[in-house]
């Protein structure tokens, strides 16, 4: 067997799986199909993912589901503003043994899993939030000047309630910029909504289950590493993250108006990688401009910034972006 037929059956198999994982997230997280595609392609891509959306509308509900679909050990946090890094992280207490001798003890905290739920991740002070910048860069935290690798694999799925403001901390570019996709969660239809109502007012509620391992993820992600990425999908995506630097030659007069900053390497490092989840998740073995286009609003809205006179005009980013994305993709398309 050759390495293409190799892959071509290896991405074919995973198609299957993950229409399987797709069947179990919906007895429990009904509807909303692209909130739980992009949650599916923050697993894939070995990234984190932040939800952002009103209370009631079911993040945490998605995320436990994903943690026993995806057969991950998850831990929650629910983050307030007393919370501090050893809460997170553990820490060492000294321990005391039967003939007297004392020793630290490592004690570790909920991060030691493989799918961390960060909820209200923004009612946290900086020094809190800050924990988590090494865990997810790099896999591992330092405790006492020692290295404690994580799980493998790792992830952090976290929550944010758009609208409250009060006893809450904006969180910082370089956190923000970690999570490789935004997912905003709307408020579901009026049909899914009745579906909703009908399956979890009743004596019993439907029960997700297992369809990946640990184990099997990790292998999910390697394969998707593999899947190729024809030139054309290159160029939209090279083109697209830099159309945003407003002090880029090739920015459009209107970032460059409107932007404050844009979007760095890590951005088109994430579209290159979620575009391929994407495809992978609608059963195509290779990813088009398509995908590019529809992954623009949640790989770039959390990566840059308008400056002070779009935002005094009621300029929007998911405007801004919308647009250019167009033109872009618009303009390789016909390439």
């Amino acid at each position: 067997m050759t390495d293409d037929t190799e892959l071509v059956t290896g991405i074919e198999a995973l198609e299957e799986k993950l229409a399987q994982a797709r069947a179990s997230i919906t007895k429990r997280f009904i509807g909303q199909e692209t909130v739980v595609d992009l949650s599916l392609s923050a697993l894939l891509c070995g990234g984190h993912g932040l939800l952002i959306g009103l209370p009631g509308l079911g993040k945490t509900r998605l995320v436990e589901t994903l943690s026993t679909v995806m057969g991950l050990n998850g831990h929650r946090i629910q983050f307030t503003p007393d919370l501090m890094p050893a809460d997170i992280l553990g820490s060492e207490v000294l321990e005391t043994g039967a003939d007297g001798s004392r020793t630290f003890k490592f004690i570790p905290g909920p991060i030691f899993c493989q799918l961390l739920m960060a909820d209200e991740i923004n009612r946290a002070s900086p020094r809190t939030q800050s924990a988590l910048l090494q865990a997810m860069q790099e896999r591992q935290v330092t405790v006492a000047g020692q290295d404690r690798p994580l799980a493998a694999p790792f992830h952090v799925l976290a929550t944010q309630n758009p609208i409250e403001q009060e006893g809450t901390y904006p969180l910082p570019e370089a956190q923000l910029d970690r999570f490789l996709v935004q997912i905003d969660v709307p408020y579901p239809d009026r049909d899914t909504e009745r579906d909703i109502l009908l399956a979890t007012t009743g004596v019993a509620e439907d029960e997700a289950h297992e369809v990946f391992t640990a184990a099997e993820l990790v292998d999910a992600q390697m394969l998707l590493r593999r899947m190729p990425v024809g030139e054309s999908v290159m160029e939209a995506i090279l083109d697209l993250v830099r159309a945003f630097r407003p002090e880029d030659d090739s920015a459009p007069e209107q970032v460059r108006e409107t932007v404050a900053w844009g979007p760095g390497p890590r951005a088109a490092q994430a579209l290159m990688l979620t575009v391929r989840a994407r495809a992978m998740l609608q059963g195509r073995l290779a990813p088009d401009v398509d995908d590019v286009a529809a992954l623009a609003q949640p790989v770039l809205s959390h990566r840059m910034a308008l400056n002070f006179a779009a935002r005094a005009r009621g300029d929007t980013l998911a405007g801004l972006i919308r647009s250019v994305t167009e033109d872009v993709t618009r303009i390789e398309a016909a390439a």
